[in-house]
């Protein structure tokens, strides 16, 4: 999941996301008076607010293994596929992780993530330990909760298949199913091999949780999506009331979402301060500033990050950092300092492709490098064994003095 633009503010959208879809106006213009239709697109696109490029691309060559490939392959061809596969091996060209192309299928898929719903599912979080898909966290009152799953085993098989030689995404989609059909999951736990038959269900994931630890206020931050700010802002009003010494902001594991709730989250915190940059090349294309409604303004405050804090959970890490008014624990982050824009093409298609460099308030693009904790502390795999959890508990410990 990462940054992406929002509809309101003239940015399109993902956000999980993470989160809703919204895909961008795709302009339609005919033919007129004697102009050619990318002079008529070059001429009224900047004034829409379009950004066009209305050269064209000399495709002869695709045409021509088309050809070929149609006369003399022995079966069938599906043309869709094809004009997909081609379509995506241009984008892959551009050399970007993050400018990707989108079937229809993959677009929906990608929707799921950035609003949380990931339709049948049995409610596991699950993650990569020692290169091993691991179940992170099970949600409360979900088909993994009542089953029994517990947070640290290993998934070994999925439906009698083993997973050894496959990838995160390919497990989970293998669980991932039809609401209402059912599915077994082989896990190591310790050294005991056992299973579970569990019934899928319809998952939303929410993108926020809240806790009191102490006298202190826990907020974890899935993804940012169309409600994470709100449900945020109820939650620190609510901590406000609860006189708490101090909050710990959870954003371990979140890959992102809406670039403007991630200025809206810092904005909990900020006073109308600038929050993250944004750059095309060397130019600075706009700067997003928070709010002056910081309901924590003041309120001794830890930010949990490790290697899965990205794009936005980076915004916000890095503007909290930047401004100091929180102490920043845990590991490394992931390091994606770009922002997304979305596409709407043909056929349920989407392009999703980088269209600026993101900087945090002091000047920093943290691209492949990450923002660093003020307190390194890992969690590693026997601590998740062990149902331990040294960072949140440090968190705790430095808002307790």
């Amino acid at each position: 999941m990462e940054v992406t633009k929002d509809e309101k503010s003239k940015k399109w959208s993902f956000t999980p996301s993470t989160f809703v879809l919204v895909l961008a106006l795709a302009a339609v213009v005919g033919y007129a008076g004697g102009m050619r239709n990318d002079q008529i697109i070059g001429a009224v696109a900047p004034v829409l607010g379009f950004k066009v490029e209305t050269g064209t691309l000399d495709l002869t060559a695709v045409q021509s293994t088309f050809r070929q490939l149609k006369g003399n392959f022995d079966g069938k061809l599906n043309e869709q596929s094809l004009i997909d596969g081609a379509s995506r091996g241009l984008v892959m060209a551009a050399g970007d992780p993050y400018t990707v192309y989108f079937d229809r299928e993959e677009a929906e898929e990608f929707n799921k993530d950035l609003t949380g719903n990931i339709g049948g599912g049995i409610g596991a979080e699950i993650g990569s330990r020692d290169l091993k898909p691991t179940i992170i966290r099970t949600l409360p009152d979900t088909p993994a909760d009542e089953s029994g799953l517990r947070s640290g085993d290993t998934i070994i098989a999925v439906n009698d298949e083993f997973m050894a030689e496959r990838t995160l995404d390919e497990v989970v989609n293998k669980i991932r199913g039809n609401i209402g059909t059912t599915v077994k999951l082989t896990v190591l736990r310790g050294l005991d091999s056992k299973e579970f038959s569990i019934t899928r269900a319809e998952i939303t994931a929410p993108s926020i949780e809240t806790e009191l630890v102490d006298g202190i206020g826990v907020l974890t931050m899935r993804r940012f999506d169309e409600t994470t700010a709100s449900q945020a802002r109820i939650a620190a009003q609510k901590f406000k009331k609860q006189g708490v010494k101090g909050v710990v902001l959870d954003l371990r594991g979140n890959g992102g979402g809406l670039l403007t709730v991630a200025q809206d989250i810092a904005g909990i915190w900020l006073d109308n301060k600038v929050v993250v940059t944004e750059r095309s090349g060397d130019k600075v294309t706009e700067k997003l500033r928070s709010s002056d409604n910081s309901i924590l303004k003041g309120v001794p405050t830890a930010v949990l990050i490790n290697g899965s804090s990205a794009s936005a959970s980076e915004i916000v890490a890095g503007a909290l950092q930047d401004h100091k008014v929180a102490t920043l624990v845990g590991e490394q982050t992931f390091g994606k300092g770009s922002v997304q824009q979305l596409i709407n093409l043909q056929n349920g298609a989407v392009l999703k492709v980088t269209i600026a460099k993101w900087y945090t308030p002091n000047g920093k693009n943290i691209s492949e490098k990450g923002i660093g904790p003020d307190e390194k502390v890992e969690l590693t795999f026997e601590d998740v064994n062990a149902d331990r959890d040294p960072q949140l508990a440090r968190a705790l410990e430095i808002l307790k003095k």
